[in-house]
């Protein structure tokens, strides 16, 4: 596939996120492999950094068997963050700026050192600073929320938004602290934070072994989504959502206007 193929494809992607419209998947049509996902994604995003986003980390995403079940895939994979999809902690996250919308619960770390080589598991706790609860609002722009691998790698790995709660050092032991996400106060997604790799703290050698194999440096004081702990819950207006996570802390947010 050309490299004018790839941007076309980039930005018919960064378009229907822009202009909130669903679109057929690529793939049936284009056929392009996992690297080239990739190299979509990358123009994609470049287009997102050219009208003035920052990047601020990365995410992580089917960390957890639920999710992998959930979406129909059975990879690792991996996107950008931008200060734009960064909400406040108990703000209104106005959801029209969005398709169909869905939020998972995560843990969030800050990193103190540019990750620049790929990382030990015992390695890692060194290269962060501090770590909080976090929920991901995840957005596909693929109609009805249905896509191959390579689609979802190209579309940034449904990356809309996140919302990030207070940040604590007093993280060494997060392998298995209980999950529990809460819509209007009722619970609507138990688990583990060993959903996420076994332990959550993976994730960052995993991205570790990601961002080598791309040839890219992390800078200290980025973000990581460490991926989700269960399944996605759809959004729609007027809901208050919260998780709570066991030695963390919670993080909450409502959602306002029409999807």
């Amino acid at each position: 596939m050309s490299a004018v193929s790839l941007d076309q494809l980039a930005a018919s992607l960064d378009d229907a996120a822009r202009q909130r419209c669903e679109i057929d998947p690529l793939t049936p049509r284009h056929g392009f492999s996992l690297e080239q996902a990739y190299l979509i994604q990358r123009a994609s995003m470049a287009r997102r950094h050219a009208r003035g986003e920052r990047s601020i980390g990365i995410k992580l995403g089917f960390t957890s068997r639920a999710k992998m079940i959930q979406m129909g895939v059975d990879s690792l994979i991996w996107g950008w963050l931008t200060d734009s999809m960064l909400y406040e902690e108990g703000a209104s996250v106005d959801l029209s700026g969005f398709i169909h919308p869905r939020v998972e619960p995560e843990i969030c770390y800050l990193t103190r050192r540019p990750i620049e080589r790929p990382l030990s598991l015992l390695e890692a706790g060194s290269y962060l600073e501090a770590a909080a609860p976090a929920m991901e609002i995840i957005d596909s722009r693929y109609r009805n929320f249905k896509f191959t691998l390579e689609d979802v790698v190209a579309d940034n790995c449904s990356s809309a938004g996140l919302v990030v709660g207070s940040f604590t050092d007093d993280f060494a032991s997060l392998a298995n602290r209980g999950v529990t996400m809460r819509i209007d106060g009722h619970a609507v997604q138990l688990g583990s934070t060993g959903a996420i790799l076994g332990n959550p703290l993976r994730s960052v050698v995993q991205a570790s072994y990601l961002l080598a194999g791309a040839g890219l440096v992390l800078p200290a004081g980025s973000l990581i989504m460490a991926g989700a702990a269960t399944a996605a819950e759809a959004l729609r207006p007027g809901l208050h959502v919260s998780t709570d996570i066991g030695g963390l802390g919670r993080v909450e947010f409502t959602t306002g206007a029409a999807a």
